[in-house]
């Protein structure tokens, strides 16, 4: 569980808050008042005045974007670079952890094809290449 949590479930959860949160209407990080209740009441300057300050929402912005970049000393998932084990069982364990995750992968990217190929922006968060060993915030 733990393990999950702080790879897959982390990239799930947070690498792609800044394609869907960057644009600070989807969420917004504050409102200056209270949101619309009825569906086509608000006009283009009551939600002008709702949303944040310029300055909030480049802070939001570039929050976002912190938590969701991806650094170039990044460790993918089932990468062990310490060397920590050295008998065989673990090995072969990791070995085969690996070999499921490039399958896993291989599934992904064929499964992308078909329902990704119409998307604007595409789901990729999931995919063992991307997903990171551990959070690396």
């Amino acid at each position: 569980m733990v393990i999950f949590t702080c790879s897959a479930q982390h990239s799930a959860v947070n690498s792609g808050q800044f394609d869907y949160g960057g644009f600070m209407p989807n969420s917004p990080t504050s409102l200056q008042l209270p949101p619309p209740t009825e569906k086509g009441a608000a006009s283009e300057k009551i939600m002008m005045t709702t949303f944040p300050g310029i300055n909030t929402v480049i802070h939001g912005m570039a929050v976002m974007w912190l938590l969701s970049k991806q650094y170039s000393d990044r460790i993918p998932i089932g990468h062990y670079p310490e060397k920590h084990f050295s008998e065989k069982v673990p090995l072969h364990l990791i070995s085969d952890f690996q070999d499921k995750l490039k399958q896993l992968s291989t599934e992904i990217k064929q499964e992308e094809k078909n329902k990704n190929k119409n998307l604007y922006l595409p789901y990729r968060h999931l995919d063992p290449e991307v997903i990171e060993n551990s959070i690396s915030i």
